[in-house]
């Protein structure tokens, strides 16, 4: 379109052993050189930090088209937006976390559909992805004043995003939360752990032998809800479970109510967890637990139950690799034995 010209530039290295990705980059090349494409695409070589400043700074919006979900981060496109480059990107990495659905920050590829067929994949984005600039990118750049020859409603958005995205995407954030959550959190455990000629690191040292010897022998058995069909939204979904704990103590261990919505193949969407607490023992020495879940939307509904490791120097649950599901479902990604639905308020 001569009136609305448009211009991709490409850069970028392929791994040395990444065979397919040095033949995409001569396909690239050798496009970005024929006659019919040498005005609209253009390859920059030898690329490095200082190419990728003149990038970030340069170019009016930031394509990134990773194949979902293999995108580790995406932190070009973070410093694209906070020199005022709009992103129009997969919802893989960070834009899946900054896009918004009203797109007033950027555009997204897709709504973070996942596919069975990657060359299926491939072909569905590239349609959006052209439905997207034509549609929606070119015009909008190119939407002038009659007095003015400038983008004002694109500026507009790339303000919009520099407001709203700026302040969460940026280093001096991610410092201080990495502060609050890992180093702090760090520091402390190791002044209990190394107090007293280390004698609480020896203690969690034998405790985790034992917890591993006797993990095996955990087990939940008769999980029951208050409700088998339908509840509204808001209202407490009250779970009990009897759990099994042989050569461990309740203070050994934590039993929660892994939860959430159920996508079309009865895996969970999103999950929250509730934790339990004992509340009698059965005549053959399992412990009751109970505990309330709170249903926060409308639509199918599942849960289950779990026992995670406990212990107070135990900085995080999750990094001993042990866990326990109730028999009724063995894994959380299958709860059709124990869903609910809970109607539309």
């Amino acid at each position: 379109n001569a009136t609305r010209p448009v211009q991709f530039v490409f850069a970028g290295k392929a791994h040395p052993q990444d065979t397919e990705g040095k033949k995409i980059i001569q396909e690239l090349v050798s496009l970005c050189q024929s006659q019919d494409c040498r005005a609209s695409m253009v390859f920059l070589e030898d690329y490095d930090m200082n190419v990728a400043r003149y990038l970030v700074q340069g170019c009016d919006i930031w394509l990134n088209n990773p194949r979902r979900p293999l995108e580790a981060c995406g932190t070009s496109g973070m410093k694209a937006m906070a020199n005022g480059v709009l992103n129009l990107s997969t919802l893989d990495g960070w834009w899946d976390e900054a896009w918004l659905s009203d797109n007033s920050v950027g555009w997204a590829i897709g709504k973070a559909e996942d596919y069975d067929d990657p060359e299926y994949q491939d072909f569905v984005e590239s349609q959006i992805l052209y439905n997207i600039l034509e549609n929606d990118v070119i015009p909008l750049f190119y939407e002038r004043n009659h007095s003015s020859s400038f983008p004002r409603p694109w500026v507009h958005k790339m303000k919009q995003a520099l407001r709203r995205l700026g302040p969460i995407f940026n280093g001096h954030r991610m410092v201080e939360e990495y502060t609050k959550r890992a180093y702090l959190p760090s520091n402390i455990c190791y002044s209990k752990l190394t107090a007293d000629q280390y004698k609480p690191a020896t203690d969690l040292a034998q405790w985790r032998m034992n917890l591993h010897t006797h993990w095996g022998d955990l087990k939940i058995r008769n999980v029951r809800c208050n409700t088998e069909h339908e509840m509204f939204v808001g209202e407490n979904l009250s779970v009990s479970a009897e759990v099994q704990i042989k050569g461990l103590s309740i203070e050994d261990v934590r039993v929660e109510i892994y939860t959430g919505p159920l996508d079309h193949t009865n895996s969970f969407a999103s999950r929250s967890t509730y934790s339990m607490a004992p509340v009698e023992q059965t005549p053959d020495g399992w412990y009751v637990y109970q505990g309330q879940a709170i249903p926060l939307s409308t639509g199918k509904f599942g849960f289950t139950v779990r026992i995670l490791p406990h212990h107070p120097l135990l900085s995080d649950a999750h990094n001993l690799g042990l866990i326990c599901w109730a028999e009724t479902a063995q894994t959380p990604e299958h709860t059709e034995n124990i869903q609910t639905e809970y109607a539309h308020t």
